[in-house]
């Protein structure tokens, strides 16, 4: 056996005195340290909790697939996200997240899909008459957009269509702030202690409690309903082996998890979409020739996924730039050991999806967009896990199909119906929170598209 290699290592004081950068920007202090350091390097959180980073496929793949089993969930999902989202499928691991993936699984299948479908366009109509109305005004910040287009997309499909559109504000807001303050608890946790004395802990537990409420509120109505074609109707029926069902508790947990998970991968997939395309006329026409060979005037189902080859190719090329999941954390339970590379029992392991996914190594000009490299059957010829958008492993995004199915849906209807651009002076660039989002917004202009007029003799 080869003898172990030492993993480079950032110093705690170097660590510490990069800790507010890190907070204000990542992707930038990660990115850095990989340059001096190599695939897989050593450094403290805030200065405090040592944690080893990695890039490198072999590591990656044992951590997400191979040995799987020895690497749990960290405090950042468990304690953190799970204070304020309680224990569900995000915020668990073991047999208590193998039961439940299991029973949730159910409402991402083909079929409930076919049936979600119409809920989903249904809400994109009523959303894209509200987003008409914005630009009518001049340019917009696309991104809190997109973050209501989706956000009221994925609540309908978990409550129906009778969830109340200030009741699905109320919510995302609440989450769209909790998730914030987790980042800050998490990159700065010196500041844990003020955060509790100062009343910042206290105000946003009111904050979910709030939110909480409205949805519990819906749940207890619907034990008296008729069933419904949506997810919350999934999460009713489940039954475990003994016969029972999720509690009311539970399912709010599971309800309030898939809304954080469901919406905010697409509505910054669907932002940073926008963006590249407006500097990419050549690729916007092809899509929406695309979309009219395969759908005409027909809206997008689930079984039409398949056959958008080139504008799912765009998908994920925008995802590779930007992956909305920009890193994955897990806990090491036992000793391990990756070719040469040993990790301890109880190692934080980060792996750093923005920059596996940048790595000049794998991906030729990475910092190009270029939707040829998923070509169909190009994956084939990629080193495993060099892309993975959507995590990998049996822990990988229960909701990707679902994912898909959304953002195909929701650009049909944006490219087929509007022309836009970027107008200039702005900086856009990413800021990492727990999801990867336009740090400054990303302010557009939409002009409906004006259909050719018709000689008529």
């Amino acid at each position: 056996m080869n003898t172990p290699t030492s993993i480079p290592a950032v110093s705690r004081f170097r660590s510490f005195a990069d800790s507010r950068a890190m907070f204000q920007n990542p992707l930038q202090i990660l990115s850095k340290y990989h340059d001096t350091l190599g695939d897989t390097f050593r450094f403290y959180l805030g200065g405090l909790k040592e944690a080893i980073v990695t890039i490198d496929p072999a590591i990656v793949q044992h951590v997400l697939k191979t040995n799987h089993e020895n690497y749990e969930k960290s405090d950042i999902q468990v304690k953190r996200m799970g204070h304020f989202l309680g224990k569900g499928l995000l915020t668990t691991h073991g047999e208590a997240w193998k039961t439940q993936r299991r029973l949730i699984q159910k409402g991402f299948s083909p079929k409930q899909l076919d049936a979600l479908s119409t809920i989903m366009q249904d809400s994109l109509t009523d959303s894209l008459r509200i987003f008409d109305s914005h630009i009518q005004k001049g340019p917009v910040d696309i991104y809190p957009h997109m973050m209501e287009i989706t956000f009221s997309m994925v609540a309908r499909s978990l409550f129906g269509a009778r969830l109340k559109a200030e009741d699905i504000s109320l919510v995302s807001d609440t989450i769209c702030t909790v998730q914030e303050f987790i980042v800050k608890q998490t990159l700065q946790p010196y500041l844990n202690p003020w955060f509790e004395v100062s009343g910042e802990l206290r105000k946003h537990e009111e904050m979910r409690v709030r939110a909480d409420a409205v949805l519990m509120s819906y749940i207890k109505k619907r034990r008296d309903e008729p069933p419904s074609d949506d997810l919350l109707q999934t999460l009713m029926d489940a039954r475990y082996t003994d016969g029972e069902g999720m509690s009311d508790e539970l399912i709010l947990s599971e309800s309030m998890q898939l809304l954080v998970a469901g919406h905010e991968t697409s509505s910054n997939s669907l932002s940073w979409l926008l963006y590249l395309l407006s500097s990419r006329p050549d690729v916007l026409e092809q899509m929406r020739q695309e979309f009219d060979s395969v759908l005409g005037d027909r809206q997008v189902s689930h079984g039409d996924v398949p056959k958008l080859e080139y504008s799912t190719q765009v998908v994920q090329e925008s995802l590779r730039l930007y992956p909305p999941f920009w890193m994955i954390d897990r806990i090491a339970v036992a000793d391990d050991r990756v070719g040469d590379t040993v990790i301890p029992a109880g190692s934080t392991v980060i792996v750093y999806v923005y920059g596996a996914h940048h790595a000049s190594a794998h991906w030729q000009k990475p910092e190009e967009f270029d939707a040829e490299r998923f070509v169909k059957g190009s994956d084939k010829l990629r080193t495993p896990f060099t892309y993975f958008p959507f995590g990998g492993g049996p822990r990988g995004c229960i909701g990707l199909h679902y994912a898909m199915l959304q953002i195909l849906m929701i650009l049909k209807e944006l490219l087929t119906k509007y022309d836009f651009e970027v107008p200039p002076g702005q900086t856009i660039e990413p800021r990492a929170m727990v999801i990867l989002r336009p740090k400054h917004g990303i302010r557009m202009s939409f002009n409906g598209i004006t259909e050719p007029a018709t000689c008529v003799a």
